[in-house]
């Protein structure tokens, strides 16, 4: 079951003085973020917060549960702890604190597309080159063909300036009678 945007808007009212903390939802469910860390997941109406030693002393006795089928444990928090904004925020903040910071994924990645697109850019330009280097070949034996048919040309000429012109005479139809 799906958790309902009412409540994750009630759960972030909650989470005011934790300082910036956001939801973005995910496969139907949500995950709270603060400074970009993701601190807990809202799932089926439900908080769960990313387990952390200081998260457990804060809390004392610790109901654990998985966000959703074959997950790991986080902290489930229920009730009147849903309802208690301040305790609620310093139990983010803790959390906050302990988490290392996230991995730059995005740009990893975004490098990793630049790199492959720099590559393929390469193959093109080498491809191109190939084919004005066959281009190239082609234009060289084309005036090859062009000199050798002037040179032709140039000696056929002068025999044609000393040979004299032929004049057709026109044939006549004779009649038979």
């Amino acid at each position: 079951m799906a958790s309902s945007q009412r409540n994750v808007d009630f759960i972030l009212g909650q989470l005011s003085d934790a300082g910036d903390v956001s939801a973005r939802k995910m496969f139907g469910e949500y995950a709270l973020y603060r400074r970009d860390k993701i601190v807990a997941l809202f799932c089926d109406d439900q908080l769960f917060v990313k387990p952390s030693v200081g998260g457990r002393a804060f809390i004392g006795k610790v109901n654990e549960a998985p966000p959703y089928p074959g997950a790991k444990l986080w902290f489930l928090v229920t009730g009147d702890y849903c309802e208690d904004g301040e305790w609620l925020s310093e139990l983010i903040r803790i959390t906050d604190r302990e988490l290392p910071p996230p991995k730059p994924k995005a740009l990893k990645r975004k490098v990793a597309k630049t790199k492959a697109k720099v590559v393929k850019s390469k193959a093109k330009v080498a491809k191109t080159k190939a084919k004005v280097a066959k281009t190239k070949a082609k234009v060289a034996k084309t005036k090859a063909k062009v000199a050798k048919t002037k040179t032709k040309v140039a000696k056929t000429k002068p025999k044609i300036a000393k040979t004299k012109p032929r004049i057709a005479k026109p044939k006549t139809k004779t009649a038979r009678g």
